[in-house]
This record gives C-alpha cells, structure tokens and sequence, in this order.
C-alpha cells in the first residue's frame, strides 16, 4: 500500500493532464506486452505486435529486463520528440543508479549497450532513442486518435466528479480500492511507499494499455505523477483507432483508412505491410488507390518505394485531432520524430 500525504497546498496543486503522454503510454504498453496478466486475452494482441515489432525495437526489451522500467524514461510530456529528448537530456547519475537498479533484479547479465548506456555513450543513447521511436510508431500510432478521445473522456468525467463531489471522492473513484483520508491518499501500488509531497503537487494521468497497477513516479524537482489505469481495462485494438472516423471509413474502407493515419511518417510498402498485418501486393493495392485519389505521394528512393500522406490527405484525418502534443494539420511532430 502506497500512502500519499497531501498538504492543503498540495490539494489545490492537483492537476489532470491535458493530453496524453505518448512515451507513458509507450511504457505502459510495452509492460503489459512483455508482462504475463490475462494471457488467453491478451494472446491475439500480444503475438500481432511481436510479429509486427521490428528489430530497432528489440533494445528497449534490455531496458526492462524485470518488468521494471528504469525511472528516467517515465516521461510526461504530451509530444513525442520532446520526451525522447527528455530521456536523453536524463542526469547521469540518474541513468546509472537507475540501470544498476533494475538490472540488479535480474539474473542475467546487462548486454554490452547497456553497460555503454551506463558509461553516457553518444551511440547507446541514439539505439535507446530509435528503439523507443520504433516501438511507438509499431505500438501505439495506430491507435493514438483513439488513445486521444478516450483520454479526452476521462479528464471529462474526472472534471465532472470534482465539481459534484469534490477532488477527495474523485481520486478514491480514480483507483478502485483507494480512499482519501485525513489527507492521505491509500492506494495500491508497487510496494510500500510513504510519500510526503511538500507543496510539489499532484499530475494525474491516465494509461489505456496498463492492466494492473497505477504506477507512482516520484521524481526530484518536480510534481508526484501518478498513471493510473482507465479505459476497458485491455490494449486498445487497432480496428478501434478509426471508429469515430466511421464516415471515412465507410468511404475508404478500414485497412486504407489506417494506412492514412499511419503514412503521416514515410514508409515502404513492406514496413506499411508489416503494420497494417497484411501482405505486400495487398498493401501496395491500397497504396495504389490512395495515390489516385490524391491522398499519399509515392517516391523511389533506390530500391525503395517511398509512401507519404499528402496535405489533403492530412486534411481528411486532421479535422479533429492532429498528432502527440501538436494540435497543428501539418503533423510536425512525426516529422521531427
């Protein structure tokens, strides 16, 4: 049991965050991808994703080697590429003790990057970078508009919850089992912490991949961030990324419609296969169709076919939602990424 003691001050500080975190959300997922909870539930998901995660990603497996992540990549910010340049901005005693911390847990030893990482290698830092990127763009772009909504409903309904019952009632409603009293916040999380707050506040976020736990982060300088689990309780599959896109869909069919949110960044035809779990003659079918009607470019670049959504492709997707953290149409943040 984790208990949380707030001051007065700390209770008026309590914030929502605005907009999901796609690197929390990554660590999430990859948690419960690599974890053992619901295993006849979570198989279909579990074996799409491995079969779909290509080899840059393998390193952030090394990275969590027990199930635990090392604290310096629980990152908050609501765009992608300033949280993968948080991670490497991360203080080098952080990352050491860190590193040091959960591989400790494991009785393997640490792969030869690891140890690089550990030293502030330039190289071990852009593998970690690229195995994160790569592992959101596999994991987590499919299903980010729906990640956006369902996050945009809870902050909602958390919103509603305080002004009718007051923020006591809507942090125990957060957590099942949690209760708010005498000004301390009992709730169950990964062993026993008490936590005095200090006047730093409280960031609330909530995680549509986590299926356990919420996962306290308490790092220096900064608010206490508590993710907490939300949503249905299982990953979000990727036929539910467009449903409140239905009108495009029924015009574009489901598997075009994903290949558009997905060529906000420029793929092959076989990674665009890979994603969208289909073969490449029927990837490079709807490449084809979407090219006619204006709404991908095509480029060869070598050998390689080059796919990317055009401006009124953009267009069509971004009437009501626009990537991690830039609510701009002109998806700056994937090409920053």
């Amino acid at each position: 049991m984790t208990r949380i003691c707030f001051t007065a001050e700390d209770l008026a500080r309590v914030r929502f965050a605005s907009r999901p975190a796609p690197l929390q959300e990554l660590n999430a997922a990859m948690s419960t991808l690599c974890g053992r909870d619901h295993a006849v539930l979570l198989g279909r998901w579990r074996r799409r994703l491995f079969h779909a995660l290509p080899p840059a990603a393998a390193p952030f497996a090394d990275l969590v080697p027990a199930g635990e992540a090392p604290a310096f990549i629980d990152i908050f910010s609501d765009d992608l590429k300033d949280g993968l340049e948080s991670v490497r901005a991360s203080r080098p005693e952080l990352v050491r003790s860190e590193l040091e911390r959960v591989h400790a847990k494991h009785p393997s030893p640490p792969p030869r990057w690891i140890h690089r990482l550990h030293r502030g290698d330039a190289d071990a830092w852009q593998l970690l970078s690229r195995a994160q990127h790569t592992a959101f763009e596999t994991v987590l772009r499919p299903v980010w508009p729906l990640v956006q909504d369902l996050h945009h409903q809870e902050f909602v309904r958390y919103a509603a919850t305080v002004a009718e019952r007051g923020i006591g009632a809507a942090l125990a409603a957060l957590v099942p089992g949690s209760r708010l009293t005498d000004g301390v916040w009992h709730l169950e999380a990964p062993g026993a912490h008490d936590i005095a707050l200090g006047g730093r506040g409280v960031v609330l976020l909530p995680t549509f991949h986590l299926t356990r736990h919420p996962v306290v982060a308490d790092l220096p300088g900064g608010p206490l961030h508590v993710t907490y689990p939300a949503g249905p309780g299982l990953p979000l599959p990727v036929s539910a990324a467009g449903r409140s896109d239905g009108a495009l869909a029924e015009v574009l069919g489901r598997t075009r419609l994903e290949a558009l949110l997905l060529l906000a960044d420029e793929h092959t035809t076989s990674g665009l296969a890979r994603r969208l779990g289909v073969s490449n003659a029927t990837a490079s079918a709807h490449t084809a169709a979407l090219r006619g009607a204006g709404l991908i470019s095509t480029a060869r670049a070598g050998r390689a076919v080059l796919h990317r959504r055009t401006e009124l492709g953009s267009l069509l997707v971004h009437q009501r939602r626009s990537p991690p953290g830039r609510p701009s149409s002109n998806h700056k943040a994937a090409e920053g990424c």
